[in-house]
């Protein structure tokens, strides 16, 4: 296990923002697991699994936790095959991308809904990532995580997700995602690939896949009604604050211009719920993680 001290979030994040945390472990290889509470308890700060950083809007200043860091990225490989069904296993570091490359290469189906989304394999678990109407949990098979006390194996029975929601078993606390093995078809190569083409392309023409943010700022409300729609309605598409602007491609993403802060995103993220409260009557919820 190695250790960083203060590492700083804006660094460590795809929004590039947030102050610094008192320490990160680089978590190596299985056995390093069990030394992270006793290691966070001598740190004296709180544990805060951290992925790729892609989801996470850090508050500005120190900020009194330890990032844990699980760097293993084995994988993707074939762990079972029955007829046409292929199952295939990725440690939680490896990048997503990385993964569906796999997936194009070996002519497996069923993820090809998240290309373009940034992000590590363990994050997208975590989270449940979605988009063009797919989304991780459906083609999990099974998962592997640490829940503070020990490593467990859960298979898809034991998985209770959602929209942008993951739990792990029936207890609530704090899970570091080790690997997941997912569930895929067998389909011909050149389809998978016209169509993650299409939905890269699709997402490329509509989404600021390029500048700093931290993805999706906010939940879509309810089925048909979109986040996006609302603060577009709300004047907000474009509105910039202290370096901090919601996207003029799309109003749901919150962009950092390059000289952003924490502060000022979370000024304009409450002057665009309020108006949006106020307008719609629809109270915006937050799909990034909000650290502070």
């Amino acid at each position: 296990m190695r250790e960083i001290m203060e590492p700083h979030l804006s660094q460590r994040t795809s929004i590039h923002l947030g102050g610094k945390a008192i320490a990160e472990l680089l978590i190596e290889s299985e056995s390093d697991i069990f030394r992270i509470t006793e290691r966070c308890t001598q740190l004296g700060g709180s544990i805060f699994f951290l992925g790729a950083g892609t989801n996470i809007l850090a508050s500005d200043g120190d900020l009194p936790i330890v990032l844990v860091r699980y760097a293993v990225a084995d994988g993707p490989e074939m762990v079972r095959e029955r007829d046409d069904m292929v199952w295939v296993r990725a440690g939680a570091a490896v990048p997503l991308p990385r993964l569906l490359r796999y997936c194009a290469a070996h002519g497996l189906g069923g993820l090809e809904g998240l290309v373009g989304i940034p992000g590590s394999v363990g994050g997208a678990i975590a989270m449940n990532a979605g988009s063009f109407g797919c989304e991780v949990g459906p083609q999990l098979a099974s998962v592997r995580i640490f829940d503070g006390t020990g490593i467990a194996d859960l298979d898809a029975s034991q998985l209770d997700y959602g929209y942008r929601r993951m739990r792990f078993g029936k207890k609530e606390g704090k899970y570091l995602v080790l690997s997941g093995t997912f569930r895929l078809t067998r389909k011909a190569r050149n389809g998978i690939a016209l169509l993650m083409r299409h939905n890269f392309f699709e997402k490329k023409s509509k989404q600021p896949v390029t500048a700093w943010s931290a993805g999706c700022i906010y939940k879509n409300p309810a089925p048909g009604q979109t986040a996006g729609k609302l603060l577009d309605l709300a004047g907000f598409r474009g509105k910039s604050l202290g370096g901090m602007m919601f996207s003029p491609l799309h109003a749901n993403f919150l962009v950092n211009t390059g000289r952003g802060s924490a502060t000022a995103a979370h000024d304009l993220m409450r002057l665009a719920e309020e108006e949006v409260k106020r307008r719609f009557a629809v109270t915006l919820e937050p799909e990034v993680r909000l650290l502070s």
